[in-house]
């Protein structure tokens, strides 16, 4: 069941400033209690985008990144609690990669789970694909997932993707679960073989 192989993002961008931008900011813990992740994404960054349901300033409100499909953030994001929500929020309001300094260890995983790369890039970096982005809202960015790049503006960045992330993203192999209903029949086989699961 191999599923769509994830070789090259490109869209506009979208900067959410800050470092240490935790889980509890992403998705507000009151929206935890779905039953599914659908409709999500209208709560991502809820708390610091809404008050009394009323739009305060934040660059997701900003008509200028409206369709943006690449977050840009600081360092450690996605730190906090190891909720499955966060990236969620962020995938079902339309995001397709994130490019931050670095990321939370779950929730790099989580991320990567969904098909969506989160890539690392230096400060230098990033604060010239900030200024890129703008000056110009609507220029494209290109990531380049397999060779670990980020092009904006004429200029290509080399950023990095780990190792074990990428070759799941290029091969199409990013979904566990799915790699699990696939080895079915292996796992059937293997746990006849196992005294214990066999009733020996």
């Amino acid at each position: 069941m191999a599923l769509e192989k994830i070789t090259r993002i490109t869209g506009k961008g979208v900067v959410v400033p800050g470092d240490d931008i935790d889980t509890d900011r992403i998705i507000p813990a009151r929206y935890l209690r779905c039953v599914t992740f659908d409709g999500l994404g209208t709560a991502l960054f809820y708390d610091v985008r809404f008050e009394d349901g009323r739009p305060k300033a934040h660059p997701l409100n900003d008509p200028r990144f409206k369709g943006a499909s690449i977050m840009i953030s600081g360092s450690n994001f996605g730190c906090g609690s190891s909720r499955e929500h966060a990236p969620q929020a962020i995938y079902r309001a339309g995001f397709r990669a994130i490019i931050a300094e670095s990321f939370a260890e779950i929730f790099y995983g989580n991320a990567t789970a969904l098909g969506m790369p989160c890539v690392e890039a230096s400060a230098e970096q990033l604060r010239t694909i900030v200024a890129a982005i703008e000056t110009n809202p609507e220029t494209d960015i290109v990531i380049d997932v397999e060779n670990e790049a980020v092009t904006i503006a004429g200029q290509t960045h080399h950023v990095t993707i780990r190792q074990s992330a990428k070759e799941v993203l290029v091969n199409g192999r990013w979904d566990p679960i799915g790699d699990l209903l696939e080895a079915g029949e292996l796992i059937r086989r293997t746990a006849a073989r196992l005294p214990y699961l066999a009733g020996r």
